[in-house]
């Protein structure tokens, strides 16, 4: 099934050349069908390009899935076009009274700040308070997950001593759980992150469990006990190039950078990645659509669990 898209959208050219099916509103208006409706709140400063990977994513299973893009509206994008923005997404205040199915929370590169020093900290509190009425499940991901396990359970982030960066091998913890179905016992996800949370302080919290975790990047994905809120510590939803992209940036600049680990075939940065976590990155997103927003979600808006 398709994803629903603007035609004007960056993303819909790239999802077409793709074969992803998008489809636009005209023809979503001719198709019988219950659409789930989920809201995207972009942080990342390439705008762009993550709305990109995680459509793709999104886009990948037998849903019909509408999206509405969101920004922080306290927080001014210096790396993309106030057009695109004014076109294609809308702030907090445009959808207070709409529910949605799900809710996408991406990462953003503020982890080394303290969460109260963040310039649109009190809108994303906002914004997280929202969805506990107005969104059935939330999908929070790297820095957005560690922000949202900070405002609900005052789970802290610590600093690490070198940044988390590469592609890392992870285990599955728990065998009963649907958003984990079809994974293999080990599987490999991307992280870029200089701060991490921490397995004691989770294990404070009754109501988490920690699904999946690494010896190398530590905790990497957590679940409430009723599936409304979970969080993911790594970058599934990047793109084969995304980690070269930010190595080669900051060599450029100077920054104290390392190579991406397990990344590089034989860890050599003029030799193409090792892709090996698109797979789970795909059963990861459509585990969730599916088993924690379409199973669970009320069919009449406004119902939201």
């Amino acid at each position: 099934m398709p994803i629903k898209i603007p035609k004007t959208l960056p993303a819909n050219a790239i999802l077409q050349s793709e074969n992803v099916f998008v489809i636009d509103d005209e023809r979503a208006l001719h198709q019988d069908i219950r659409t789930l409706r989920v809201a995207i709140l972009n942080l990342m400063p390439t705008k762009i390009a993550t709305e990109t990977q995680l459509l793709r994513l999104l886009g990948n299973t037998p849903l019909q899935v509408d999206v509405t893009l969101l920004h922080t509206a306290t927080h001014e994008a210096k790396n993309t076009d106030a057009e695109h923005l004014l076109n294609h997404y809308a702030s907090i205040d445009e959808v207070q009274d709409r529910y949605f199915d799900g809710l996408v929370i991406t990462g953003a590169p503020v982890e080394q700040l303290a969460f109260h020093e963040v310039d649109y900290w009190p809108e994303l509190v906002r914004i997280l308070d929202w969805a506990e009425t107005h969104v059935t499940s939330t999908l929070n991901i790297c820095w957005g997950a560690q922000a949202a396990l900070q405002h609900r359970y005052g789970i802290p982030k610590y600093q690490l001593p070198h940044k988390m960066f590469g592609i890392f091998e992870h285990r599955k913890l728990v065998s009963d759980e649907p958003l984990l179905r079809g994974f293999d016992d080990v599987f490999h996800a991307p992280h870029s992150r200089h701060t991490e949370i921490r397995r004691a302080d989770i294990e404070l919290v009754p109501e988490l469990r920690i699904l999946a975790e690494s010896d190398e990047a530590g905790v990497h994905i957590v679940a409430d006990r009723n599936g409304k809120h979970l969080y993911v510590t790594g970058h599934p939803e990047y793109d084969p190039l995304t980690l070269r992209g930010e190595y080669e940036r900051d060599y450029l600049l100077a920054l104290p950078i390392a190579i991406p680990r397990h990344y590089f075939r034989d860890d050599d940065p003029t030799q193409l990645p090792h892709v090996r976590w698109r797979g789970h990155a795909n059963l990861l997103f459509s585990n969730w659509l599916n088993y924690y927003v379409y199973q669970v979600t009320p069919f009449e808006y406004g119902e939201a669990q």
